[in-house]
């Protein structure tokens, strides 16, 4: 049982720690959200709904990459700046994303924020950013 749990969990590594550091990431950043709607702005206002997303988006970002670059995919890229360039393109458009799925259930049809953010905006944004990472940013070359 122990043998076949370890092959498993060789066998899926990379799925696994991406989420693993996709749970962390999605903490910091939705930390930096929960402080600037709580403290500093309203979300059922779409400008600020939109500079919420956008605060947590960054915070993400930076967060994310180097744990993904290390950990995740195991970059040797010596071409940091393109790669890290390369990785916020990609999320740029999940961060579009993310803006059109907060925008149209919170402030058009009046869903609760966190609702929104936890169930259907980040699960499609994962899905994504797993996606574009594996297949444009952290490719292996053959």
């Amino acid at each position: 049982m122990i043998a076949k749990c370890r092959e498993l969990c060789i066998k899926y590594r990379e799925i696994l720690i991406y989420l693993i550091v996709g749970v962390l990431t999605t903490i910091f950043s939705w930390a930096a959200c929960f402080i600037f709607e709580r403290f500093f702005l309203n979300p059922d206002i779409t400008w600020q709904n939109a500079l919420i997303n956008t605060i947590g988006w960054i915070a993400g970002v930076c967060f994310a990459y180097p744990l993904n670059r290390k950990w995740v995919f195991r970059s040797t890229n010596p071409k940091i700046i393109k790669e890290f360039g390369e990785f916020a393109a990609s999320r740029l458009s999940t961060w579009i994303l993310d803006l059109v799925v907060m925008e149209l259930t919170v402030n058009v049809w009046a869903l609760n924020y966190w609702i929104s953010k936890i169930f259907i905006s980040s699960v499609l944004v994962t899905i994504l950013n797993y996606v574009f990472s594996k297949i444009f940013i952290f490719k292996k070359d053959k």
